[in-house]
């Protein structure tokens, strides 16, 4: 920039002043020339002042001076520029040229991989190959040794194989069937006795008046016009009891009953005693019903609380949270199996806190798992098992895991994980099991004889079974055609464990398998 700037602060403000100055004499012949190509007008002299005439010469001089220096300048800038080019240009060809060389290297890299892969990848198929092909003769070669050995023992492999496990199990059966019998020899002697009183003891101890109760509640009418008044008008009394009570109500059994059905105890207790006093009161409407109704909840909730309290304190348990003893108190309208869960409780944690004594077991724990164990059924969630209810009603209170675990496994939906856990699950064993406890659905026990003898009978030497003794005992009959004496031993216990794997039974069921040979001769 700064020689054109240069050029510009010569040449420019001085263009005027050249014209006055006289031509060069290269110049002055061209303009000659063009002179006589061309006429000129006639000159009319005109008179003009007389001016000062400046001198060229030295003006020219100084204007070729400066115009040499800007020159030189230019000449001397241009090289500079054209160097620096030429540097760069040479810096850039010089990089150009060893990333050309590195990429070359890659490049060169990169072929001798994918030559190295392409070799490695024909080996490896040669050697997949040559083992497929290994594999395909060995197989070929196991076929024949098979074959051949088949020809020569007469047997295929599956023959030879049922051959193998009879001859194995027919040489392993006296060994446990003489296993089978001193283990229960040593059991017996050890434990027989000792097992036995602690169990009557116990069962002794915790023994409890037993009353059946199922779910049907019977009101007693004074007379049979009484219906009228509790049907009402188009059915708005009866429609608004069953609504306000959620039971169900029968008129139609006799004349002077009204049945109550509900599968849950408290609503039913709540619904026989409203309609108990509405007849008495005489005012059946919606407007009483519904007023009676309110005030026998009310009474019930009392009546639970002190049902649950009382029940814990004749157990010994006290500082108990009031919500869980209120939530035991619905224990005195719950049934189960016709036993009132009351009364179960009560026995089953004597027969419990018994036990835990006579084996020095912890008594707390125990008693709080017998008393809690069948806390789940009076759980107003309907989702779940009385078992899974149980336990969250538990976790929800903060009791102790190890109480948590007795309501968990106490049907053995979980292994047990102590001893204590263990008494509770046979103290309610023995509370539900006992003579005349519960009572039981005809068609559930009759499906459970027959699940006892088909077990037994799908053994091939079982002849017959009978399931006998209201389920308590299986008689097995074996044939001694296709039995030994050895199989009475190994079969019962065979058939002992299916039971208690496949079947949920009250109390025990014992085994009993027979096997007899009989011979017949008549002389003539």
């Amino acid at each position: 920039m700064s020689l054109f700037s240069n050029l510009s602060s010569l040449f420019g403000p001085q263009t005027k002043q050249k014209q006055k100055f006289p031509a060069q004499p290269g110049k002055q012949g061209a303009q000659k020339q063009e002179r006589k190509s061309v006429t000129p007008p006639p000159v009319i002299p005109i008179a003009q002042p007389q001016q000062k005439q400046p001198q060229p010469v030295q003006i020219d001089r100084d204007t070729q001076e400066k115009a040499r220096e800007i020159i030189v300048e230019a000449k001397a800038e241009a090289l500079a520029i054209r160097s620096k080019a030429e540097r760069e240009t040479q810096e850039n060809a010089r990089n150009l040229e060893e990333q050309q060389r590195l990429l070359n290297q890659k490049l060169d890299r990169i072929d001798e991989r994918l030559s190295s892969m392409d070799k490695r990848e024909q080996d490896l198929d040669k050697s997949r190959k040559e083992l497929e092909k290994a594999a395909e003769d060995l197989k070929l070669e196991r076929d024949k040794l098979t074959k051949k050995l088949e020809s020569v023992a007469e047997l295929t492999r599956e023959e030879a194989r049922k051959s193998l496990f009879a001859d194995l199990d027919e040489q392993l059966s006296k060994e446990k069937a003489r296993f089978v019998r001193q283990k229960e020899e040593e059991a017996k002697e050890e434990a027989g006795e000792k097992v036995q009183e602690i169990l009557i003891d116990a069962m002794k101890h915790g023994a409890t008046d037993y009353v059946p109760e199922y779910t049907i509640s019977v009101v007693q009418l004074p007379s049979e016009e009484v219906k009228g008044k509790i049907i009402g008008k188009s059915g708005r009394n009866i429609n608004a009891f069953e609504h306000e009570t959620g039971v169900d109500v029968d008129l139609d059994t006799s004349p002077t009953e009204v049945r109550l059905s509900c599968f849950d105890p408290v609503r039913r207790e709540i619904a026989r005693i409203s309609l108990e006093r509405l007849i008495k009161d005489g005012r059946i409407q919606p407007t009483r019903i519904e007023e009676v109704v309110t005030k026998v909840r009310q009474e019930i909730d009392k009546v639970t609380f002190e049902a649950g309290k009382k029940l814990c304190h004749d157990l010994g348990v006290y500082n108990f949270p009031v919500d869980l003893m209120r939530m035991i108190g619905k224990f005195k309208f719950r049934f189960s199996y016709g036993q009132n869960m009351i009364a179960h409780t009560l026995e089953e944690t004597k027969i419990g806190i018994k036990l835990a004594s006579e084996l020095g077991l912890d008594v707390n724990t125990v008693k709080l798992g017998c008393l809690l164990h069948d806390i789940g059924k009076v759980s107003e969630e309907a989702e779940g098992s009385h078992v899974e209810l149980g336990v969250k009603i538990a976790q929800q209170f903060k009791l102790p895991q190890a109480v948590i675990d007795c309501i968990a496994q106490h049907h053995e939906d979980e292994p047990f994980s102590g001893p204590e856990q263990v008494l509770v699950y046979i103290a309610d064993a023995i509370s539900g099991a006992r003579p005349g406890a519960r009572y039981e659905n005809y068609d559930a026990y009759v499906k459970r004889l027959q699940q006892l003898e088909e077990i037994a009978t799908k053994y091939p030497q079982v002849k017959q079974a009978f399931a006998i003794q209201a389920g308590r005992e299986v008689r097995v009959i074996l044939m001694p055609e296709q039995s030994k004496d050895d199989d009475v031993t190994v079969l019962s216990s065979k058939i002992r464990d299916e039971i208690k794997t496949s079947m949920t039974y009250p109390g025990t069921v014992t085994v009993s398998v027979i096997r007899e040979v009989r011979a017949q001769a008549i002389a003539t």
